[in-house]
């Protein structure tokens, strides 16, 4: 038969599929929108009937070998408000012409594993699934505002630019995943703001060569193990899972948030919350991880999990989740930005191992509250978290702060000493305080000196040699006998008796103990690492 059209367009073509044939060949929208208030939400509403209906292999003819462009025109494919029947299939094909699919609906998933695209942008689509592994485009992938059935698939997809799934629904599939998409790559930026998924989202492996966000995402998977998995994940910025600021009502409802706002104090945000666990395990972020009001809610078996992740800096400023753990063991990071409401309680946070450089507190938090952080992370004594702690304390001028730190390290080895090496503890602690306070040494020192001196004030012991001795002097004898290892040539002169020789006795023995806990206390303090 004849082409009455002269472009090769089939000719059991509907109405709805001859304006998508023509709109293609001059790059212009074909919209098959009724324009009635209630009649083109995708995701709502009646059934749309044949004049709004295109047929799955009509698309994929266009795509995959479509009539050439009207003269002076790009060929595109630009579908708006149209229901999309049978399967499209483009699997292991290429697809040149520019991909706008907007406000559809699809009665069958969508199969896009190893296509090519330059760019797909599937906007405010009704999907059962989308199944796109090893997908490759050029440039963006879009899928804003879709709501997904049965999950979406990227496994080890390749994003040539930006990857933007903002605003998207994702339900779980036949294996509790919303979103698989372990070794996806995407060169730049993937955005994925207020993001609503009902199972796990899998990015093991995944790489992004700019930032990644999650503001205002909504992570749920109350059955399953983890909301967020990604091990492994590597992030060239920064990796944001906050909250996000929301703009005044617009009456836009494709818009109903200003991109450029971040969260002021009282103002309209949307937190980031994940409920079930979330795993960045080995993880490497160029810039910062930043949890800035995030939410949690976990079972007592689940984790925030970021064992041995590296980034220069760290804003765990969300909010304590309620059960559950969070561990950072191995961890390293530059700069810690923390509140004292971040960390759950005792028995529920891990942290052997995480080394951080600096600390720079949210509001209030004073060290009682940080000795208190440390013992949580520490349900069995280990000396690392107070030693780096007071390693970051010291090294940001807090000398004193740091020494109290390390006297609460000493008072919780102390707990698991044997009796008699705990009484020696406690004796060391109630005098000098294992050395970390040596005014409490030169206290102790005067206090006995003076003791002494008036003890010996009203005797005078008989001399060793009676020809041969120093003039007598009970506050320099004293003193003799309370510096160990000094000589003042007063002790060895004279020989007290009775009752004397017991006081004088003790003035030695106390005299050891404060040196030797002094002595003690100043190696630690010179002890670095």
């Amino acid at each position: 038969m004849t082409d009455p059209y002269g472009d090769g367009r089939p000719g059991d073509l509907t109405d709805p599929e001859h304006r998508l044939w023509q709109a293609f060949r001059t790059g212009g929208v074909c919209d098959l929108g009724a324009h009635v208030a209630g009649l083109d939400d995708p995701h709502a509403g009646p059934q749309w009937g044949p004049e709004r209906t295109v047929r799955a292999e009509v698309v994929a003819l266009l795509l995959l070998a479509g009539p050439t462009p009207v003269p002076g025109r790009v060929a595109s494919l630009k579908l708006r408000g149209a229901r999309i029947t049978g399967q499209l299939n483009l699997s292991g094909g290429t697809v040149e012409p520019y991909v706008e699919i907007r406000a559809c609906r699809f009665d069958r998933e969508v199969q896009l594993s190893e296509t090519r695209f330059n760019t797909l942008r599937l906007d405010d689509c009704a999907l059962p699934r989308l199944d796109a592994a090893r997908l490759h485009t050029e440039g963006d992938l879009h899928l804003a505002h879709c709501r997904v059935a049965r999950g979406i698939r990227l496994t080890d997809a390749q994003i040539g630019t930006d990857l933007l799934v903002s605003h998207a629904v994702v339900r779980r599939d036949n294996r509790g995943r919303a979103i698989a998409a372990d070794g996806l790559s995407v060169a730049q930026d993937f955005q994925a703001d207020m993001l609503e998924t009902h199972g796990e989202v899998s990015l093991r492996g995944a790489k992004v060569g700019v930032s990644m966000s999650l503001r205002g995402a909504r992570l749920r998977n109350p059955d399953g193990r983890r909301a967020l998995n990604a091990p492994t994940l590597t992030v060239e910025r920064t990796l944001y899972l906050t909250s996000i600021a929301l703009a005044p009502s617009t009456g836009d409802p494709a818009r109903p948030y200003d991109w450029g706002r971040t969260p002021t104090r009282g103002g309209p945000a949307q937190a980031f919350e994940c409920r079930g666990g979330l795993r960045l395990d080995d993880g490497r972020f160029g810039d910062s991880v930043d949890f800035y009001g995030a939410r949690f809610e976990l079972r007592p078996d689940q984790e925030v999990s970021l064992r041995r992740m590296q980034t220069p800096e760290f804003r765990f400023v969300g909010e304590a989740p309620a059960q559950g753990r969070v561990v950072v063991s191995g961890a390293k990071v530059d700069k810690l930005v923390d509140r004292s409401t971040s960390w759950p309680g005792p028995g529920r946070v891990a942290m052997e191992g995480f080394v951080y450089e600096n600390l720079a507190p949210r509001g209030h938090f004073p060290l009682a509250r940080r000795l208190e952080w440390v013992e949580a992370a520490t349900t069995e004594y280990s000396p690392e978290p107070y030693e780096r702690l007071a390693a970051v304390l010291r090294a940001g001028g807090e000398d004193s702060d740091a020494r109290e730190v390390l006297l609460a390290k000493q008072r919780r080895r102390r707990a698991g000493l044997a009796p008699a090496a705990r009484a020696w503890g406690y004796l060391q602690d109630w005098t000098v305080a294992y050395g970390y306070r040596p005014g409490r040494a030169a206290l102790w020192m005067a206090v006995l000196w003076a003791a002494g001196a008036v003890l010996f004030l009203g005797h005078r012991p008989a001399p060793i040699k009676a020809d041969e001795h120093p003039h007598w002097n009970a506050a320099l004898y004293a003193l003799d006998l309370l510096l160990p290892v000094i000589d003042l040539g007063q002790e060895g002169q004279w020989k007290p008796e009775g009752g004397w020789q017991w006081g004088a006795a003790a003035l030695v023995i106390l005299g050891w103990i404060l040196a030797t806990t002094v002595a003690a206390g100043a190696s630690r303090l010179l002890r670095r690492g």
